[in-house]
């Protein structure tokens, strides 16, 4: 057996057991004949962003490798189809350690525009932006995507605060935000559930924003700009995650587009684990290595 083949089997077994820790079933579907499992798509539908192709290409290319996957009208619809309670239980899977400090921030991703034919006889100029809004949280020590909205007209960040951290794997105890999210309601909401929120405030002049006790004067009391300061590692891994995977979405309808968003979130956190993997075995091996060179040198002294 190749070694391409050696490495496309464990990349399967990757997938059923990314399927399994979620104990989700190996079909989706209920009726018809059972000839592909969920891996098969999920695999399929991963490949597809991780190498940027087409859904006849994906299947081709993974067909010819041995792979035994659906054709490509298959995957199409089922990026459809695939409820978006899975990707969340999915993405939580692979946030599976605990959270110290988490971070929040928003993005635009653009979509694809139709011809310049189309444009020029509705009479309208073109391009026309069709921006699309990603909302992002992020743990800060491991770099791991933990949660994301994504909504398809523009709306103001603090709108999907609430959104990401009630679907937090395990609750942070620091949660970090630019002045986009200052807000008395957010900072009350993250007391609640246990979360101490470190984010600017803003100046609104002489006018009262709140009557009270007021947690965002406390929060500029004990503001803490070294913790403040991590937040610029969200923006780093928005812009990774762009740069890698591209800053737009292929797809027409809502569900195939958070089908796409959510498997390269999904590839993100698994290569992270896989990183963090081999530094460790590198560290392991070179703290070996150093071992035996002083061994080595001590019995050539001692000798």
């Amino acid at each position: 057996m190749s070694s391409t083949m050696k490495k496309e089997i464990k990349l399967v077994n990757k997938v059923k057991r990314l399927i399994k820790r979620a104990k989700l079933p190996r079909w989706l579907h209920h009726f018809g004949p059972k000839k592909y499992e969920f891996c098969s798509h999920l695999l399929a539908l991963f490949v597809k962003q991780e190498c940027k192709l087409g859904y006849r290409r994906v299947s081709n290319l993974l067909r010819s490798l041995g792979v035994k996957v659906p054709t490509y009208s298959a995957l199409a619809k089922m990026s459809k189809r695939i409820d978006p309670k899975i990707w969340e239980i999915l993405l939580k899977m692979t946030n599976n350690q605990k959270i110290d400090i988490a971070a929040i921030d928003g993005t635009g991703m653009s979509r694809p525009l139709p011809s310049p034919h189309y444009y020029k006889r509705i009479d309208r100029p073109y391009p026309v932006e069709i921006p699309l809004k990603l909302s992002m949280a992020i743990d800060i020590k491991s770099r791991k995507i933990v949660s994301i909205r994504i909504r398809a007209k523009p709306r103001h960040d603090i709108m999907d605060a609430k959104y990401l951290l009630k679907r937090f794997g395990s609750i942070p105890k620091i949660l970090v935000a630019d002045k986009g999210y200052d807000a008395e309601w957010l900072h009350r909401f993250c007391a609640t559930i246990g979360i101490k929120a470190i984010i600017p405030t803003r100046n609104y002049g002489t006018r009262c924003i709140y009557r009270g006790k007021s947690l965002r004067k406390e929060c500029k009391k004990s503001f803490d700009k070294t913790i403040y300061y991590q937040r610029e590692l969200v923006e780093a891994v928005i812009g990774a995650f762009k740069r890698k995977y591209g800053a737009s979405v292929s797809s027409l309808s809502a569900r195939s587009r958070r089908a796409e968003i959510y498997c390269r979130a999904i590839i993100h956190n698994l290569t992270v684990i896989l990183l963090d993997f081999f530094n460790a075995a590198d560290s392991t091996q070179r703290f070996i290595y150093l071992k035996a060179k002083k061994f080595s040198i001590n019995g050539n002294l001692n000798g």
